[in-house]
Protein backbone atom coordinates (compact mmCIF):
# COMPACT_ATOMS: atom_id res chain seq x y z
CA UNK A 1 0.00 0.00 0.00
CA UNK A 2 1.52 3.33 -1.08
CA UNK A 3 2.42 6.16 1.61
CA UNK A 4 0.05 9.22 1.71
CA UNK A 5 1.79 12.59 2.09
CA UNK A 6 0.19 14.95 4.50
CA UNK A 7 -0.44 17.83 2.63
CA UNK A 8 -1.63 19.88 4.75
CA UNK A 9 1.66 19.19 7.04
CA UNK A 10 3.69 20.09 3.47
CA UNK A 11 1.36 23.22 3.27
CA UNK A 12 2.23 24.44 6.98
CA UNK A 13 6.23 24.07 5.99
CA UNK A 14 6.00 25.64 2.98
CA UNK A 15 4.81 28.71 4.74
CA UNK A 16 7.23 28.66 7.67
CA UNK A 17 10.32 27.72 5.35
CA UNK A 18 8.93 31.04 2.94
CA UNK A 19 8.74 33.21 5.61
CA UNK A 20 12.40 32.18 7.35
CA UNK A 21 13.68 32.37 3.71
CA UNK A 22 12.10 36.25 3.00
CA UNK A 23 13.06 37.13 6.12
CA UNK A 24 17.23 36.64 4.78
CA UNK A 25 16.35 38.08 1.55
CA UNK A 26 17.50 41.88 1.95
CA UNK A 27 19.36 43.56 -1.09
CA UNK A 28 21.98 45.32 1.79
CA UNK A 29 22.81 42.40 3.36
CA UNK A 30 22.99 39.84 -0.51
CA UNK A 31 24.74 37.01 1.17
CA UNK A 32 22.94 36.86 4.74
CA UNK A 33 20.33 33.67 2.94
CA UNK A 34 23.14 32.01 2.15
CA UNK A 35 25.64 32.25 4.86
CA UNK A 36 22.11 31.37 7.16
CA UNK A 37 21.87 28.09 5.26
CA UNK A 38 25.34 26.91 5.45
CA UNK A 39 24.96 27.79 9.38
CA UNK A 40 21.73 26.04 9.03
CA UNK A 41 23.39 22.73 7.35
CA UNK A 42 26.32 22.38 10.29
CA UNK A 43 24.03 22.33 12.79
CA UNK A 44 21.57 19.43 11.29
CA UNK A 45 24.21 17.63 10.70
CA UNK A 46 25.42 17.53 14.24
CA UNK A 47 21.81 17.22 15.33
CA UNK A 48 19.08 16.21 12.78
CA UNK A 49 17.34 15.34 15.94
CA UNK A 50 16.42 19.37 16.27
CA UNK A 51 13.77 18.47 13.39
CA UNK A 52 11.25 17.18 15.41
CA UNK A 53 10.50 20.91 16.67
CA UNK A 54 12.15 22.81 13.53
CA UNK A 55 10.81 20.79 10.45
CA UNK A 56 11.04 23.95 8.60
CA UNK A 57 14.73 24.02 8.55
CA UNK A 58 15.46 21.31 6.39
CA UNK A 59 13.60 23.07 3.56
CA UNK A 60 15.01 26.11 4.31
CA UNK A 61 18.62 24.42 4.49
CA UNK A 62 18.39 23.32 0.70
CA UNK A 63 16.51 25.63 -0.35
CA UNK A 64 18.04 26.58 -4.27
CA UNK A 65 20.29 23.20 -3.95
CA UNK A 66 17.95 20.87 -5.36
CA UNK A 67 17.28 20.51 -8.61
CA UNK A 68 14.34 18.77 -9.75
CA UNK A 69 15.00 16.84 -13.16
CA UNK A 70 12.91 17.24 -16.06
CA UNK A 71 11.30 13.92 -16.29
CA UNK A 72 10.51 13.68 -12.56
CA UNK A 73 8.23 17.27 -13.26
CA UNK A 74 5.17 15.37 -13.85
CA UNK A 75 5.67 12.91 -11.24
CA UNK A 76 6.30 15.37 -8.34
CA UNK A 77 2.86 16.85 -9.68
CA UNK A 78 1.37 13.76 -9.65
CA UNK A 79 2.11 12.73 -6.08
CA UNK A 80 1.65 16.16 -4.77
CA UNK A 81 -1.97 15.81 -6.38
CA UNK A 82 -2.65 12.67 -4.75
CA UNK A 83 -1.14 12.69 -1.82
CA UNK A 84 1.30 9.69 -2.81
CA UNK A 85 4.25 9.77 -1.06
CA UNK A 86 6.79 8.43 -3.63
CA UNK A 87 9.16 5.56 -3.21
CA UNK A 88 12.64 5.81 -1.79
CA UNK A 89 13.72 4.17 -5.34
CA UNK A 90 11.65 6.37 -6.97
CA UNK A 91 12.11 9.96 -5.25
CA UNK A 92 16.25 9.46 -5.43
CA UNK A 93 15.69 9.83 -8.92
CA UNK A 94 13.83 12.38 -9.15
CA UNK A 95 15.50 14.89 -7.25
CA UNK A 96 19.38 15.83 -7.84
CA UNK A 97 21.47 16.60 -4.47
CA UNK A 98 24.47 19.17 -4.50
CA UNK A 99 27.36 16.77 -3.57
CA UNK A 100 28.67 19.26 -0.68
CA UNK A 101 24.87 18.46 0.33
CA UNK A 102 25.10 14.29 0.60
CA UNK A 103 26.36 13.93 3.74
CA UNK A 104 23.35 15.67 4.72
CA UNK A 105 20.92 14.42 3.43
CA UNK A 106 22.58 11.16 4.11
CA UNK A 107 22.18 11.81 8.02
CA UNK A 108 18.44 13.44 7.28
CA UNK A 109 17.53 9.67 5.79
CA UNK A 110 18.99 7.81 8.86
CA UNK A 111 17.00 10.28 10.92
CA UNK A 112 13.65 10.55 8.76
CA UNK A 113 13.22 9.86 5.06
CA UNK A 114 9.80 11.15 5.39
CA UNK A 115 10.94 14.20 6.01
CA UNK A 116 13.71 14.17 3.63
CA UNK A 117 10.98 13.28 1.04
CA UNK A 118 8.17 16.35 2.48
CA UNK A 119 11.20 18.65 2.33
CA UNK A 120 11.62 18.27 -1.09
CA UNK A 121 8.20 18.12 -1.75
CA UNK A 122 8.07 21.94 -0.62
CA UNK A 123 11.04 22.96 -2.72
CA UNK A 124 9.62 21.42 -5.64
CA UNK A 125 6.40 23.58 -4.99
CA UNK A 126 8.62 26.65 -4.01
CA UNK A 127 10.27 26.11 -7.29
CA UNK A 128 7.27 24.93 -9.46
CA UNK A 129 4.83 26.56 -8.00
CA UNK A 130 0.64 25.09 -8.20
CA UNK A 131 0.92 24.32 -11.84
CA UNK A 132 -0.92 21.66 -12.16
CA UNK A 133 -0.99 20.25 -8.11
CA UNK A 134 -4.92 20.73 -7.78
CA UNK A 135 -4.25 20.27 -3.75
CA UNK A 136 -1.44 21.87 -2.81
CA UNK A 137 -2.26 26.44 -2.08
CA UNK A 138 0.91 28.15 -2.93
CA UNK A 139 0.53 31.80 -3.23
CA UNK A 140 3.85 32.23 -5.13
CA UNK A 141 5.05 30.04 -8.18
CA UNK A 142 8.56 31.81 -8.58
CA UNK A 143 11.54 31.32 -6.38
CA UNK A 144 13.54 34.16 -5.58
CA UNK A 145 16.99 32.62 -5.12
CA UNK A 146 16.11 30.77 -7.86
CA UNK A 147 16.55 34.13 -10.14
CA UNK A 148 19.72 35.34 -8.56
CA UNK A 149 21.01 31.61 -9.94
CA UNK A 150 19.67 32.68 -13.07
CA UNK A 151 21.43 36.42 -13.66
CA UNK A 152 24.49 34.12 -11.73
CA UNK A 153 24.71 32.13 -15.27
CA UNK A 154 24.64 34.86 -18.13
CA UNK A 155 28.52 35.59 -18.21
CA UNK A 156 27.31 39.45 -18.35
CA UNK A 157 29.39 41.78 -16.16
CA UNK A 158 28.66 44.24 -14.05
CA UNK A 159 29.21 46.87 -16.63
CA UNK A 160 26.41 45.72 -18.17
CA UNK A 161 23.86 47.10 -15.66
CA UNK A 162 23.47 50.52 -16.31
CA UNK A 163 20.17 51.30 -15.01
CA UNK A 164 17.50 50.96 -12.15
CA UNK A 165 16.03 48.05 -14.47
CA UNK A 166 14.64 45.77 -11.19
CA UNK A 167 11.49 47.95 -10.81
CA UNK A 168 12.42 49.30 -7.05
CA UNK A 169 14.29 52.10 -5.22
CA UNK A 170 16.43 49.93 -3.10
CA UNK A 171 18.79 49.46 -6.34
CA UNK A 172 20.97 52.28 -6.39
CA UNK A 173 24.11 51.21 -8.45
CA UNK A 174 25.66 53.71 -6.98
CA UNK A 175 25.16 54.54 -3.43
CA UNK A 176 26.32 50.87 -2.02
CA UNK A 177 30.16 51.67 -2.41
CA UNK A 178 30.67 53.54 0.72
CA UNK A 179 28.67 51.00 2.86
CA UNK A 180 30.46 49.33 5.16
CA UNK A 181 30.82 45.31 4.19
CA UNK A 182 30.57 46.37 0.78
CA UNK A 183 31.14 43.34 -1.82
CA UNK A 184 31.89 44.25 -5.51
CA UNK A 185 32.20 40.79 -6.47
CA UNK A 186 28.45 40.18 -5.85
CA UNK A 187 27.34 42.54 -7.93
CA UNK A 188 29.03 41.21 -10.45
CA UNK A 189 27.18 38.05 -9.71
CA UNK A 190 24.03 39.75 -9.17
CA UNK A 191 23.39 42.83 -11.49
CA UNK A 192 24.11 42.17 -14.45
CA UNK A 193 20.80 42.01 -16.42
CA UNK A 194 21.09 44.71 -18.59
CA UNK A 195 22.89 44.40 -22.07
CA UNK A 196 25.31 47.86 -23.25
CA UNK A 197 23.78 50.61 -24.54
Amino acid sequence: MATKLNLKRIRALQTDARENIESYLDPETPKALEQYTAKMKAVLLRDPQLLESLPEYLPVALYGRVKFVPAAKVKWQQWLSTGTAPGWDEFKTSAAFNNADIELVKAIRAFSEPLLIESCAVLFLMEHGDAGVSSAGISRTTDPVADDTDDNSSGQSDDDFTDNSYGSDDYDDDDDSDEPGYDNQYDDIRFNREKPE
